[in-house]
Order: C-alpha cells, then structure tokens, then sequence
C-alpha cells in the first residue's frame, strides 16, 4: 500500500474517540508521525501504544496554552510540523432561551476559538515545508437542528475562518474543512437527546440519507486523508460535505 503521509508529523485533535480515532488510525496507517489530543487520558493513552510513532497529550483545546504545548511538542518529538487535524467538538445543548452562558461560551470555545488558538501557533511551523490545516465542522454549518443553537452557531462560523485562514496563508498551507453528516460516533447519540425520542431521530436521520446509512467514522477518515495528502494538491479554501446527501433529499 502506498504511503501517502510517509514521516508526516500531524496534530489530531479528539483523537480518543470517533472521527478523530479513525483519523489517526488512518494517518497512522499511511506513514504519518502523530501527536494525538484529547481529553481522555486512558483512552488516549492505549491509542498510542497502538499506533507507532505517536504521543498523547491531554488536555483541553479551548486553552490557548494547551495547543501551543501540541505544536510544541510536534517540533521537539518529531522536528517539524505537516498536518493538523481538528476534531475535537461539543455539542451545548438547549434552546436559547435555556441555554446558559456557560454552555455557549464552551461550545464556541471548543469548536471555534480551538481553531484560532491552533492556528496561531501551528500555521508558522506549517508555512516552514508547506502544510495542511484540515478543520472537521459538520452539516450544521448549513442546517440548524432543534437545541443546538450554539452548536451551529459555532461550525458556520468555523467555515468562514477556514476561509480566511485559506486566502491569508497560500500558498504555503492548504486550509480545508470536512462538513459531516450523520455518523455513527458517540456525538451523534449525545446529539440525539434534544429530541423527544434520540432513538427513532438517530434513526430517522439513517433514513433521510439518500445512501439510507448512517456514515461510519473511516468514511470521513478517507476524506480527511485525501484532503491531507498531495491527492489534494490542487484544494484549498473548500468545504467538503460527506453527508449521504442528507442535505440533498
């Protein structure tokens, strides 16, 4: 099999669960040296001694300082930086009105200012040999759901700083985004409970796609690895929906 990341050094962010697993795993399979984030020590931790040429740092990406010390790391381990992957999410659940500000400000801390944190101090190193920054938002960037105000507000947001960040920084650094649909990872049951009945929405979702399937985890691991690698030479700047054309039916 051919490598397509060989001795890249990449960032994955929620590498102990879901899409960031599967991410890693999948990197990690084409050649690439990883630094892997997360919040779950144990989980994190039995991930790298799975994965070759890798190292788990726990910690919380909506602390600035937190993603300096990833970048950090990727320079002093592995002498460069390549790729960075950015998965880690959560969902603040609630209507507005019952939505605290607590909630809000976690959820945009997560999935929105994680992204300018990480760019900050990863887009320099990535501009050293020319680099990817790949960004995992989610349909909701163009699709609201019931009580996820916070959480769509923050991946639509998470698209125009994809873009930003793409025109600023080519042509060193191709900034993309993956817009999933619905994908059987813990997120997606978690999401469920702000509808009456989670099962028969999980469900019910599975149905709406025209490929009547729920996406699996290695599905956007495929994307993302495409969208890393020189296969994508040519992409920056671009959101790439892999939604079983959900937003289509």
């Amino acid at each position: 099999m051919e490598q397509k990341l060989k001795n890249k050094v990449c960032i994955v962010t929620g590498a102990t669960s879901g899409m960031g697993k599967a991410i890693a795993t999948h990197f990690h399979d084409h050649g690439a040296k990883l630094i892997l984030s997360g919040r779950n020590e144990e989980r994190g931790k039995q991930l790298a001694k799975q994965l070759t040429n890798s190292i788990f740092i726990p910690g919380d990406v909506s602390d600035i300082h937190y993603n300096e010390s990833l970048v950090k790391s990727a320079i002093e381990n592995f002498g460069q930086l390549n790729i960075v992957s950015l998965n880690a999410g959560v969902l603040g659940l609630g209507n507005v009105i019952d939505l605290t500000k607590e909630a809000w400000h976690q959820t945009l801390d997560t999935n929105l200012s994680a992204i300018f944190y990480m760019s900050k101090y990863a887009i320099p190193e990535l501009q050293k040999n020319g680099g990817n920054f790949l960004i995992n938002a989610s349909i909701a960037a163009y699709k609201s759901f019931p009580n996820h105000p916070a959480y769509c507000a923050s991946k639509a947001a998470s698209l125009g700083l994809m873009k930003q960040l793409a025109v600023e920084y080519a042509p060193k650094v191709r900034v993309n985004a993956i817009c999933p649909g619905p994908v059987d990872t813990p997120l997606i049951w978690d999401s469920a409970k702000a509808f009456a009945n989670p099962e028969a929405a999980v469900d019910n979702a599975k149905n709406a796609t025209l490929l009547n399937r729920l996406g699996t985890p290695e599905d956007i691991a495929k994307l993302a690895l495409f969208l890393a690698s020189e296969d994508a030479s040519w992409i920056t700047g671009t959101a790439m929906t892999i939604d079983g054309g959900i937003l289509n039916a």
